[in-house]
């Protein structure tokens, strides 16, 4: 039996190269698999990340996004929060959903911006995220202007009469206190006429508006000042003048009625002893 050495040989090296020819598609065939893998695996993770599936309480993987986020470099592990007086960064943070060292990927600086933004007591803010770990936060609070009153509760507001819920009335009780309808709009234009009148404004206890028309002022002695419609400043100045030069407000008055133009009516006290025999309590004309 004749052997054919040479046509063995030529077999063996023909499938040899075939082998050989098929080995980078295998190759490569096998790599696109894995990179897909990940690929679905990543986009799963971010899905669940994104909605808030890995972080109900006692979660074994609500870690694990910004473990992961840091292995790749991309965790929040600088951050800063400026601009901030009367609240905490911890409540900036909460409300864009954020904490140290959590996840930065698909981060959306915009959307952050705006979700700080319809806070109440923000009044502008400003979020930059610098690649690939830092985020600066800018925030612009609401300054606490006054306390409004309205239906038995109390509300800070700011001077464009947004009421700030995240500042408790107690903390700034030192603010004027305006009641009634409309007030926390009417506030700040009040407040900028009474500046020319500081001895009014300094014994200013409460300002309640009358029917979203007026005001009547509310003073620490007792004495009611019932302002007329229009011509605030001059009404005031006028009250500033008798009180410069007689005293007006530490006469033991009840009230000064400047509702009409032109008029002051001044209400006194009532007696606290008895009057004289014979002789009735004086009062001068009171219209209210």
């Amino acid at each position: 039996m004749r052997i054919n050495i040479g046509g063995i040989q030529r077999t063996i090296k023909r499938q040899a190269k075939q082998a050989l020819a098929a080995g980078p598609t295998l190759r490569a065939r096998s790599g696109a698999r894995i990179a897909a893998c990940i690929f679905l695996a990543a986009a799963i993770a971010h899905g669940l990340m994104i909605g808030g599936h890995l972080d109900y309480t006692g979660s074994p993987w609500s870690k694990l996004p910004g473990k992961f986020a840091g292995f790749l470099g991309f965790a929040a592990d600088d951050i800063r929060v400026t601009g901030l007086v009367h609240q905490d960064p911890e409540m900036a943070l909460s409300a864009i959903g954020v904490q140290p060292g959590s996840s930065l990927i698909g981060f959306d600086a915009n959307r952050a911006r705006k979700l700080l933004e319809n806070m109440d007591w923000v009044a502008s803010a400003e979020v930059v995220r610098r690649f690939p770990n830092q985020l600066d936060i800018i925030v612009n609070e609401r300054e606490p202007f006054a306390i409004w009153q309205r239906g038995g509760m109390h509300y800070v507001i700011d001077k464009s009469g947004t009421a700030v819920s995240a500042i408790d009335p107690a903390r700034v009780s030192i603010l004027p206190l305006v009641t009634g309808e409309g007030a926390h709009v009417a506030a700040q234009e009040l407040v900028n006429q009474l500046e020319a009148a500081p001895a009014i404004r300094s014994h200013l206890v409460a300002a309640a508006r009358v029917g979203e028309r007026r005001w009547t002022l509310y003073l620490d002695n007792g004495v009611r000042l019932a302002l007329p419609e229009t011509g605030v400043s001059d009404a005031l100045a006028l009250v500033s003048r008798l009180d410069r030069e007689q005293g007006l407000l530490s006469k033991g008055i009840e009230g000064v009625d400047l509702r009409i133009k032109g008029k002051v009516v001044i209400a006194t006290a009532l007696a606290q002893a008895e009057p004289e025999k014979g002789k009735k309590p004086v009062r001068l004309s009171e219209r209210r």
